[in-house]
């Protein structure tokens, strides 16, 4: 995005020498002192000056980002559920030779088999392996827009197989469905608001990802909170409607927003993309054609004449790319990630009781919103490799003391510190590694290759997170392997090995222009150069 910065008079004069933007045989010496003088704005742009001059761009990705909630407040819901009395007592198995008294009566102790347990976790990480595989080649065809009102119009159908489904079975199908439209949500919502904004804002546009999966998981605390002492099936099927309120709603919204000037660019459709940028910033100081040429020439650097395909992602420089967004989407798996997705069943079997499991659950979801808030100021300031460097190393820590604290047995003492341990861990995962991974999973990708790249990325987060949702739910379980905090020790030595291949290979990208990344990536340079790398403004290899 660029500013004009001397006003109306020369905004207008600067319109009438852009028209040869829009002209699609011009080289790109033709438009280049023009995408100079874009980047240049951008990179001369404050925070509160890229807020002011765009705050339609601020506001679409703010609409964009609510299509989280729905994938959030799902996964956090099964995990609830898992831990919700009614749901145990219509689903559950007893547990040979333990009892409960329950209203003066002595009653089997039951609880999900862990089988199925699992297999509920992931039925929508199937599906969403689906859908991220899906939304690459069909956003590349039509658009973030109407790939996106797609799925949610597709959400809204499969929501029907859950409500009335009366076997664990058959829930584990409608999540299986519904999961194909959220892959296509978390695929295209990193790539979009990482391209409708200017470089100062791509960090808090990019980190509302994260805080409306934390709002995702409130919205299920609270729910389930309210109802874990409803003995009927309202219980589940109440929550389970509530996800109606979402697809709706959104979907009008998006149909109103405007497509990606970047997607246009690429697209050749170069008017499509300055009215874009116009509906983005404020007109008055918005140099649409100045805005293009920078995305132009971006894009004639990244040129083939080849349609962007899944085998480009493993060529060349491009590989390193794919690689990058792949590790930091599969290691929010690794770094801590899971016991924050499945806090309260993780403080039930810390020796909490319910309902200071389900009350504690809600805290962790609230805390873990604020601290999303926390982290847009230290990632746009600090960067995002020193934040994800040291969350990633804080958290470490904090598991391998979780993982202490599981040894001392199931006295009071011993609970109350398990679970205080595990609830810090979810709260910090969200000021340091999770907010900064959708940073640089919006940055990394070249531009033509955005919605295969992140799909493929978020597919890998997938494949490394099912089996580990089986692992988890194995090492928790009373039935598997009972562990409750020395799970710490795992979650601990896999966050260690991602903290050493992070600082390895991880590079710095705060600041840097779509070009920069571009010419970086093409030069080859070691991930601790970046930050101290300065990339000449005339470069273009």
């Amino acid at each position: 995005m660029s500013t004009d910065i001397e006003g109306k008079a020369h905004h207008g004069e600067a319109i009438e020498h852009h028209t040869d933007v829009y002209d699609e045989k011009k080289g790109v010496a033709d438009f280049k002192a023009d995408a100079i003088l874009a980047e240049n704005a951008e990179h001369n742009m404050t925070v509160l000056q890229a807020v002011k001059q765009y705050p339609m761009a601020s506001f679409w990705a703010f609409v964009i980002s609510c299509l989280i909630i729905m994938e959030s407040y799902d996964v956090f819901l099964m995990g609830n559920f898992v831990a919700l009395p009614y749901f145990i007592t219509r689903f559950g198995v007893e547990i040979p030779g333990q009892t409960q008294i329950v209203n003066g009566i002595e009653v089997p102790v039951k609880v999900i088999a862990t089988q199925w347990q699992g297999a509920l976790q992931v039925s929508g990480q199937l599906g969403a392996l689906i859908g991220v595989f899906v939304a690459g080649p069909l956003t590349s065809w039509i658009g973030y827009r109407w790939a996106t009102i797609i799925g949610l119009m597709l959400l809204n159908v499969f929501i029907f197989s859950f409500y009335f489904a009366n076997s664990i079975a058959v829930m584990f199908v409608a999540q299986l469905l519904e999961g194909v439209p959220w892959g296509i949500f978390i695929a295209n919502a990193p790539a979009y608001c990482s391209e409708i904004v200017p470089i100062q804002l791509r960090a808090p546009a990019t980190q509302m990802l994260q805080m409306f999966w934390a709002i995702g998981s409130i919205i299920v605390g609270a729910v389930t909170y309210c109802y874990n002492g409803v003995e009927n099936d309202s219980a589940f099927r109440i929550p389970i409607a509530l996800q109606w309120l979402f697809p709706t709603p959104l979907a009008i919204l998006i149909f109103c927003c405007p497509e990606s000037p970047w997607w246009l660019t690429r697209k050749g459709r170069l008017e499509e993309a300055a009215k874009s940028v116009e509906r983005l910033g404020r007109r008055s100081q918005v140099n649409s054609g100045e805005t293009v040429a920078m995305m132009r020439r971006v894009i004639e650097f990244e040129k083939s004449t080849k349609k962007p395909s899944l085998l480009e992602l493993f060529k060349g420089t491009d590989l390193r790319r794919t690689l990058i967004v792949c590790f930091v989407y599969s290691a929010q798996n690794l770094t801590g990630n899971l016991i924050a997705n499945q806090a309260v069943y993780f403080f039930r079997q810390a020796g909490i009781s319910v309902n200071t499991a389900f009350a504690l659950g809600l805290i962790t979801s609230a805390l873990q919103m604020i601290f999303v808030m926390f982290s847009w100021i230290l990632t746009t300031y600090l960067g995002r490799r020193t934040i994800y460097l040291w969350g990633s190393a804080v958290n470490t820590i904090l598991l391998f003391a979780l993982g202490i604290a599981g040894c001392f047995g199931k006295g009071q003492a011993a609970n109350y510190a398990q679970a205080s341990l595990g609830l810090i861990v979810s709260v910090l995962f969200t000021l340091g590694p999770a907010p900064a991974s959708w940073v640089i999973i919006g940055e990394t990708s070249a531009i033509r290759l955005r919605p295969l790249t992140t799909g493929v990325g978020r597919g890998s987060y997938y494949i490394v997170e099912i089996p580990c949702i089986f692992l988890a739910s194995y090492m928790l379980n009373p039935t598997g392997g009972n562990l409750a905090g020395k799970c710490g020790f795992v979650w601990g030595a896999t966050g260690f090995i991602c903290l050493v291949t992070a600082y390895f290979f991880l590079p710095e990208m705060k600041g840097r222009s779509y070009r920069e990344i571009d010419i970086m990536f093409q030069r080859r340079l070691p991930a601790r150069q970046w930050k101290k790398t300065i990339i000449d403004i005339n470069d273009d290899e």
